[in-house]
């Protein structure tokens, strides 16, 4: 049971990062994204702790965005009925950096080519929230996860071909939004 703990100790250590980062980007806010991811890990672990290794990472990304729909159905309602609560400008709020993120690379040669990747990098992500949830799960599952178009389509519960479609219209997308940044 120890080993079995363990394992899974290590899967979630592995995909927090990721998970957080599909999750903000989702949201649009760190809040919610470390409660979602937290979310779904807690119910990784409650209902398939018991569950063989292998299929933790496509159990664990089927709870990831079925939270992350909540929130959109959960957000709606709260906007809908609540939106003179609103603050404005609060999209336009900058987000505290993580110190530990915004220390320079050590294997950094070129500072030019930082900040033009820093742009790109920028941009991606700029690009990426502007495609619509499903384009953006497909995307940050296959893309970003390495998830295969069958594991996708068990998280996102929609077809293979769903998937494959979801998928490329993703990416013309982003090639069209970010052609200035990548050939």
């Amino acid at each position: 049971m120890l080993d079995s703990g363990q394992s899974m100790e290590r899967f979630l250590a592995s995909v927090e990062r990721r998970a957080f980062r599909m999750a903000q980007i989702a949201t649009n806010s760190t809040d919610d994204a470390l409660d979602i991811v937290q979310e779904a890990m807690l119910g990784l672990v409650k209902r398939y702790g018991a569950k063989p290794e292998e299929e933790w990472k496509p159990l664990f990304y089927r709870i990831l965005t079925n939270s992350i729909r909540d929130w959109y159905r959960r957000t709606k309602v709260r906007n809908r009925w609540r939106s003179w609560m609103q603050k404005i400008g609060n999209a336009n709020d900058a987000e505290a950096l993580d110190p530990i993120e915004s220390l320079p690379d050590p294997d950094a040669h070129n500072p030019e080519d930082q900040v033009m990747i820093g742009d790109s990098v920028v941009a991606l992500d700029a690009a990426i929230r502007t495609l619509p949830p499903r384009q953006q799960q497909a995307f940050l599952l296959r893309a970003w996860e390495g998830l295969s178009v069958n594991e996708t389509a068990v998280v996102m519960k929609c077809s293979a071909g769903s998937v494959k479609t979801h998928y490329a219209r993703a990416l013309r997308a982003l090639r069209k939004l970010l052609e200035d940044h990548w050939p």
